[in-house]
């Protein structure tokens, strides 16, 4: 039997040089089979095309020259070094080198053609390359220069530039004999206009000398777009592919049976908006369906999400099963079980509370009641979903600050309702997930393509925007005036830091000074003190004072970011604000403006401003609307911050950039469904491709 060729598919060792050793630490550049270096794009590149007269060459230059040896010499000035100057008839420049053999200074004789790259500085007789690359020609060789640019690949431990360039380079010559195969369908190639993928590839890897180097750097070449298209479609796919998946899987239906939704929505001492009644109709067509809802609440701070997943909890018990809903920190946990705890009491439905830093006792008691049926809704934070949790009959899972979380988790959850205590059929709960950070269009079909969306875009009545200004921290004096003021006039104000101890190494204006300051700056004012090192007894002691109008100013750090609800507070002062994204920014605004009155928002900034932070704080200036601050903070931080992929493990792009690329995903929508539908294969093959076998979303 005749062994097969080695092919794109095949391990690494395949490759000259690789063995095992260097084939485990390619795989920390997530290369595992020879087309991965095909995927494996430059970082960027170096122009050895053609050689630049020593004569022009200048300080702060990359370049690469050609000269004859004048001299070579060992000196010691502070350290030993070998000093070789060339000169090409332009000019002469220096090449320096701190670590060097006796073989290595013995190329270098009087008469030699060298060539060499390498960044060019002033030195103390003129210009120097230090540490070049370099060749020394011998006899008739003529100095030679690159048919193309030359690649600079991402590097691990271990694995220097030239041998990932030399493997790139078999890999290349790999293709020539068996090109990757095609997977996107000509017409889609043809409507986009994009290279073949086998173009595209070579391209990269070795661009011409006559490349748009700007639209390279941009992203924005062919080329490129042909790949990030390709992974924007993979990733896109396979996201579906888990919504298909649910689409199939059973889950109980949850008919409002005993009217208790429409007594909740009945029984609120206000009225929903227009926009919050069309979400809860959407949610409860959902819920009534034999599989999983799978749904995203947008909304912005303020405008009523909770509510409205505390309406579908509600469609969950009239049907007789159970609803649990998860916070990302205890603090938004204690907040919703205080908002539901109130609202569900008066209609006799039993809650209970499970946290990481429960007692055990009240532990025991909440797995108890929560195993038995006893307690139709459940409240807390990812201690929901550990072992030893054992629900009798969940039907609905609600997610707040979902992209906190990440989609592996969201995904994870599915799973938990397959063990009801108190049911024979594995069925999966519907699941509501919430947000208010909201998310750009583009960027939710790319992160989001599993759920269906649903956006509350209107506030409560009577609420008016917060006005923002931006002020630097030499006026604090002013600020803490006005903080008086406000509160002489029957309001209460929040006074946000970053940090809860002065640092040397962060020169943040710390919550316990502040607290200081201000306690004495304000005197007669009560001022009060929270943070994430506060008891959680205590923390919840102080919020419910200031709540209640016991304590006029509250300094505290990011902590209320998402929380505490006070209608009387109508102003926010955000410390070292040039620090902090516009997200986050927008979400602590968001504490003030619940009630009628006009509400007030000072961003405090220490001197000098950068370019970004001005950039960040002009938006809030301009704006209260959430999908534009979302906007203009996915085009200045990137979507990682935004969705929190720092935090979640969310899959990295290889080659496509969510905010750069963003055009392409309605096309990139439309291609998944005709490819989806018309060409199945490519579509599990694409898949494949980009995510690897055990990709994270779920099976094809």
């Amino acid at each position: 039997m005749t062994k097969s060729k080695p092919g794109l598919s095949s391990a690494l060792t395949v490759l000259r040089g690789v063995g095992p050793a260097l084939a485990r630490t390619l795989e920390r550049l997530g290369l595992y089979r020879v087309e991965d270096l095909l995927f494996l794009l430059p970082l960027r590149y170096e122009d050895r095309t053609s050689f630049v007269p020593i004569g022009a060459a200048r300080p702060g230059m990359r370049c690469l020259v050609s000269g004859t040896v004048l001299l070579a010499e060992t000196v010691y000035r502070g350290r030993r070094s070998l000093l070789v100057r060339i000169s090409d008839g332009s000019g002469q420049i220096t090449l320096r080198f701190f670590h060097f053999s006796r073989q290595q200074q013995a190329q270098f004789q009087n008469g030699a053609t060298v060539t060499c790259f390498g960044d060019v500085r002033p030195g103390p007789v003129g210009i120097e390359m230090v540490h070049p690359e370099y060749r020394v020609l011998r006899g008739e060789q003529e100095p030679e220069v690159d048919d193309a640019l030359t690649p600079i690949y991402p590097l691990t431990e271990g694995v220097q530039q030239g041998r990932l360039r030399n493997l790139v380079a078999q890999a290349l010559e790999m293709m020539r004999r068996e090109a990757p195969e095609e997977l996107l369908p000509a017409q889609v190639l043809q409507e986009l206009e994009l290279p073949s993928l086998e173009a595209a590839l070579h391209y990269l890897h070795k661009p011409p000398p006559d490349v748009d180097l700007a639209s390279i750097e941009n992203g924005k070449h062919p080329c490129q777009l042909r790949l990030s298209f390709e992974e924007l479609l993979a990733h896109y796919m396979s996201l579906r592919n888990l919504r298909d998946l649910a689409s199939r899987e059973p889950a109980t239906p949850l008919v409002d049976r005993k009217g208790l939704r429409g007594l909740f929505v009945s029984s609120l001492p206000f009225k929903l908006t227009g926009a919050q009644e069309r979400v809860v109709a959407e949610i409860a067509a959902d819920l009534a369906l034999a599989h999983p809802m799978m749904r995203l609440i947008q909304g912005d701070v303020g405008s009523g999400k909770t509510v409205v997943a505390a309406a579908a909890c509600m469609q969950a018990v009239s049907a007789g099963s159970q609803a649990a809903i998860m916070a990302p920190t205890e603090l938004l946990a204690e907040q919703h079980w205080a908002s539901f705890s109130a609202w569900f009491d008066a209609l006799g439905i039993e809650l209970a509370w499970l946290s990481g830093s429960q007692k055990q006792a009240a532990r025991r008691a909440s797995l108890e009641a929560i195993q038995a049926g006893r307690a139709s809704v459940i409240v807390g934070t990812h201690a929901l979903f550990q072992e030893g949790v054992e629900f009798a009959n969940l039907a609905l899972v609600v997610i707040d600050e979902q992209h906190r979380f990440g989609v592996h988790q969201r995904v994870a959850l599915r799973n938990k309702g397959l063990a009801n205590r108190h049911s024979d059929a594995r069925k999966h709960p519907h699941q509501l997930v919430m947000t208010a950070t909201p998310i750009p269009r583009t960027l939710a079909m790319a992160a989001y393509a599993d759920l269906d969306t649903s956006i509350i875009d209107e506030l409560p009545p009577g609420r008016q925007p917060v006005t923002t200004i931006a002020l630097p921290d030499t006026r604090r004096a002013e600020v803490v005036e006005r903080v008086r003021s406000a509160c002489a006039s029957g309001q209460q104000a929040y006074w946000v830091c970053p940090l809860i101890d002065e640092s040397e190494l962060l020169d943040y204006q710390a919550a316990e000074a502040s607290f200081a300051m201000l306690t004495d700056a304000l005197d007669p004012l009560r001022v009060g003190l929270v943070h994430g090192r506060i008891k959680n007894a205590r923390r919840e002691e102080i919020m419910r004072a200031f709540k209640a109008g016991d304590i006029d100013v509250l300094v505290a750090t990011t902590v209320i970011e998402v929380g505490v609800d006070v209608p009387n507070a109508g102003l926010m002062i955000i410390e070292n604000s040039e620090r902090m994204g516009l997200s986050q920014l927008h979400q602590l605004r968001g504490r003030v403006g619940r009630g009628a009155q006009q509400s007030h928002c000072v961003m405090l900034y220490k001197q000098p401003l950068g370019q970004l932070a001005r950039n960040r704080l002009a938006v809030l200036r301009e704006t209260n609307d959430g999908f534009l601050v979302a906007q203009r903070d996915l085009e200045l931080r990137g979507p990682g911050e935004l969705l929190g992929t720092k935090q979640t493990g969310l899959p990295e792009y290889r080659i496509a950039n969510l905010v750069r690329d963003a055009e392409l995903m309605p096309v990139v929508q439309k291609s998944a469904e005709i490819i989806q539908r018309q060409f199945k294969p490519a579509a599990q093959q694409i898949v494949r491709r980009w995510l690897g076998d055990a990709h994270q979303y779920g099976k094809v």
